[in-house]
């Protein structure tokens, strides 16, 4: 029954973070960043990502669009 409870709680943890990882790539977007770059860091940095980008500005866009 523990190795079950264990099993939810890690499963449920990576939604989150795959969750989150989603949401700041949409952020990232809405700053005029990539968002498949960020996607893979938040992967990798999680919560620390989406601290640095709500603290980044919005890059200038792109002259050629």
């Amino acid at each position: 029954m523990e190795e079950y409870q264990v099993m939810i709680q890690s499963r449920e943890w990576l939604v989150g973070w795959g969750t989150l990882s989603l949401i700041n790539a949409g952020l990232a977007q809405g700053k005029n960043r990539s968002g498949l770059i960020w996607w893979i860091l938040s992967l990798i940095f999680g919560p620390l990502a989406t601290l640095v980008l709500v603290l980044l500005s919005k890059a200038p866009a792109n002259p050629q669009d």
